[in-house]
């Protein structure tokens, strides 16, 4: 592309050096950087990337772009200096690719608990109905039949124009994307156009970023009143009733709202609710009357997370019946209260609960089939939100036996993590064990006949973060190892 063409959507900047003619990319990492490539300088938390350019430039960068002064040999390279490089690269990256946002059918969901599976099941509804669809979240970036790892639950501003560019260049012409607070607050979503977002619930989490729930919750509010004020274009919100922010965001947005609930009357409301152990039942009181739903995915919270994806869907054009059939032939979403099928005296769930509001609903969502025990092993992560970390222990401790372990150590000390959720606890008989797997063995192990054992935490994630390293770790392969061993004796 022309450099000064695409430099021309920057209004206030310096520019030093002679600018080159044409780039063919653009990077935010300076090992990615290439012949005719532009490197913008960015600082992050712990990296500032204004510390690479010259790495950049041996790469083959011949633009870098800071927010000061470098000394960089213009013989090599050209230097423009922006107030901004987050929203340079914002601005740059949808021009260079063409916003291909808009030209997508796309979809943000945004909330505490519930992203994951609301974007999967609008993404493979979408995919039931033959439409090509893509998806972007936690579990990283599925364009068609391609997983692509993604190192945060929304990407940075430059690499989802690169993904929405990608699926685009494949024929994908609808995609899903969860959408985090710290995306939304550091600007990750800036000059993506969405056509329905959807809001899922709000409950403890990120403090430690955010430092009060009204700011994290403010910060969820940004994707509602950045969907836009052009009122030709058609958009809509669609918002969880029974949520406390429901009417903040009803009133942050301009486009059309769609209401969904369990109690408030909403647009689309479930009655008549009925749990089993591997389905759910409810009547859908929806635009189109009363429907019967019959799904896989178990528990109240997913009650919430289907209505969500169906009047998501119903925003876009698809008729409710036609939704209702799609649910109903959906397996449930991987790591999600996903049952573990084996030939054993138990039952065992894989859950991504990571939050106290999650963990009180995986437990609520297993009650009314406790026959003996519920054993409930709960993790979290350290150098994370600290102050959530009693708050999940005393929800876990509702289960007759629970095991205390950790998600993603990173840094931290494991004793004080554990020591941080032991004060939580509301009753003696728990165990703390640090170590992820031994603490699965340790909840198989004690185990009896008819017990119920939800392991959460981790969910369908495939690795464990120790320091600063991934390592490859799977809940479900575990367990099913383990059970192994406890069982088949």
């Amino acid at each position: 592309m022309n450099t000064a063409e695409l430099l021309s959507s920057l209004k206030i900047k310096q520019v030093f050096g002679t600018l080159p003619n044409e780039i063919t990319t653009i990077h935010n990492d300076s090992r990615e950087a290439e012949d005719n490539s532009i490197f913008i300088c960015t600082r992050g938390f712990t990296v500032d990337s204004h510390d690479f350019y010259q790495q950049a430039i041996e790469n083959g960068a011949s633009l870098v772009i800071a927010e000061k002064k470098l000394d960089i040999d213009l013989d090599k390279a050209a230097l423009v200096i922006v107030n901004d490089t987050y929203k340079a690269t914002a601005i740059l990256a949808n021009r260079f690719y063409g916003y291909p946002s808009t030209k997508l059918n796309l979809f943000g969901v945004t909330g505490t608990n519930g992203k994951t599976t609301v974007t999967n099941l609008i993404h493979s509804m979408l995919k039931k109905g033959g439409r090509a669809s893509a998806l972007s979240g936690t579990i990283g970036v599925q364009l068609d039949n391609k997983q692509l790892p993604s190192s945060n639950t929304t990407c940075d501003a430059l690499t989802n124009q690169k993904i929405l560019k990608n699926a685009l260049d494949q024929d994908i012409d609808h995609m899903a994307m969860e959408v985090s607070s710290h995306g939304l607050a550091q600007g990750r979503l800036w000059g993506v156009d969405f056509d329905v977002v959807t809001f899922t619930n709000l409950t403890h989490d990120h403090l430690d970023y955010h430092d009060t729930m009204e700011q994290y919750g403010y910060a969820k509010g940004l994707l509602f009143a950045q969907l836009g004020q052009d009122l030709r274009k058609t958009k809509y919100a669609v918002l969880n009733h029974d949520d406390a922010w429901f009417d903040t965001y009803k009133s942050v947005s301009a486009a059309e709202v769609i209401s969904y609930s369990l109690n408030a009357d909403s647009d689309f409301k479930a009655e008549n609710v009925e749990y089993h152990p591997d389905k759910t039942t409810f009547t859908l009181l929806c635009p189109e009357g009363r429907l019967d739903v019959t799904m896989n995915l178990l528990g109240e919270f997913n009650v919430y997370n289907a209505l969500a994806a169906i009047a998501s869907l119903y925003a876009y054009g698809i008729p409710a019946e036609r939704l209702v059939k799609y649910i109903g032939e959906l397996p449930p979403v991987n790591g999600r209260m996903e049952k573990v099928d084996m030939d054993a005296p138990v039952s065992m769930y894989i859950d991504y609960a990571h939050t106290p509001d999650a963990i009180e609903k995986s437990i609520d969502s297993v009650l009314p089939f406790k026959k003996n025990r519920l054993i409930f092993m709960v993790g979290t992560g350290g150098d994370r939100d600290e102050y959530k970390r009693p708050a999940m222990a005393e929800k876990a401790s509702r289960a007759d036996y629970v095991i205390l372990t950790i998600n993603d150590p990173r840094f931290e000390k494991s004793e004080d993590i554990l020591r941080d959720m032991e004060k939580g606890m509301k009753h003696d008989n728990y165990a703390l064990v640090a170590d992820r797997k031994e603490a699965i063995s340790h909840a198989l192990q004690v185990s009896e006949p008819d017990d119920i054992l939800i392991f959460a935490g981790k969910g369908q994630e495939d690795y464990q973060i120790i320091e600063d390293t991934k390592y490859p770790h799977s809940d479900r392969k575990i367990v099913e190892e383990q059970c192994l061993l406890r069982y088949s004796r």
